[in-house]
């Protein structure tokens, strides 16, 4: 089965050609940071319009890396939600436009099933179950993943996500947008033990996430104390905490379910400080780590088409008068 998939959720226009879920044929993405980066994150209208212009040359050039034509697309997957509607009904339009004309059917798929799912987009796949943990820009959550098409939220976060904290401090900083790799960049240069920045566990047990005290902890440290020579300090500790915590509450997931494996996935897991903490302490307390390939961690259409073709799988073709959404139904349950 040839699938051809968009994604279109927030600032990158993507799209994939997938044989079944084994072989990938292509895999373009275009990305929107240099228009978004001047106004420090994603302005949802130039967004769309963006997408409008770059959708049809970035779905050709996929075609044309993958050496088919649409007459050779068997099914075509789109991200229905969660992310800005006006860039999703971009990617929803447009394939329903192709699904009408060829009669190409077309499955809708969440953009958090994408992430859960970009891993076996590796060589190393894991097993079932899995505790999954997806950090990005919009969410921190935890999902106790059964199978390809049973997957429940354990923890989620109750305020700012991972990728959204490291963007408002690097704003707090005078870093450039998108936060995450200038900071990741400067982390290196400076000590994650220099600051004491606090880590929020909550409850005991509980698996949810809370970034905004640390963002918090992060301004009124820069407020009284700011000096360009400990920028790489204030970097590498702030890095640590958020590390810290995204790293213990996968371990405890893991624990709490009795599963062996961890999967980190999602924009943030592009990390090189988070992967290697993870991997150290989940192999240092007897747990399998897998990690998607970087080129899978941020927005990309690959995932989607994975995630497509399982949606095949369950007959869940949509209907022309399906909509866009904003929030993860994954969120509904958990």
């Amino acid at each position: 089965m040839i699938i051809l998939a968009i994604e279109s959720s927030c600032d990158e226009t993507a799209a994939a050609v997938m044989e079944n879920d084994e072989r990938l044929l292509s895999n373009v993405v275009n990305s929107q940071i240099d228009l978004h980066g001047k106004y420090g994150g994603v302005v949802p209208e130039l967004a769309s319009r963006k997408h409008l212009e770059d959708i049809y040359p970035v779905v050709d050039r996929a075609l044309i890396e993958a050496g088919i034509t649409l007459d050779l697309v068997d099914g075509l997957a789109v991200t229905q939600g969660p992310g800005l509607i006006g860039s999703l009904l971009v990617g929803l339009s447009f394939v329903k436009a192709l699904s009408l004309v060829k009669r190409i059917p077309y499955v809708g798929v969440d953009h958090m099933a994408g992430h859960l799912f970009s891993v076996f987009l590796g060589q190393q796949k894991p097993s079932f179950p899995y505790i999954a943990l997806v950090a990005s820009g919009g969410h921190s959550s935890l999902f106790h993943v059964k199978d390809h098409f049973n997957y429940t939220l354990v923890g989620r976060t109750r305020d700012d996500a991972a990728g959204e904290a490291f963007d408002k401090v690097a704003k707090i900083l005078g870093l450039p947008y998108p936060g995450g790799p200038i900071i990741s960049q400067l982390s290196q240069q400076g000590d994650k033990d220099a600051i004491a920045f606090p880590r929020s566990w909550l409850a005991p047990d509980s698996l949810d996430f809370s970034f905004s005290g640390l963002k918090t902890s992060v301004a009124n440290y820069v407020r009284q104390n700011h000096h360009p020579d400990i920028t790489a300090d204030i970097c590498a500790s702030f890095q640590e905490a958020v590390v810290d915590v995204l790293a213990g509450k996968a371990i405890r997931a893991a624990k709490k379910f009795l599963v062996k494996n961890i999967v980190i996935a999602g924009g943030v897991a592009a990390n090189p400080r988070l992967r290697q903490v993870v991997t150290d302490r989940g192999e240092k307390e007897g747990f399998d780590i897998f990690m998607p390939d970087t080129a899978f961690c941020t927005d990309n259409a690959a995932m989607i088409a994975l995630a497509g073709y399982y949606r095949f799988q369950q007959a869940s073709t949509l209907e022309l008068d399906m909509d866009v959404y904003s929030r993860s139904s994954l969120f509904a349950a958990g």
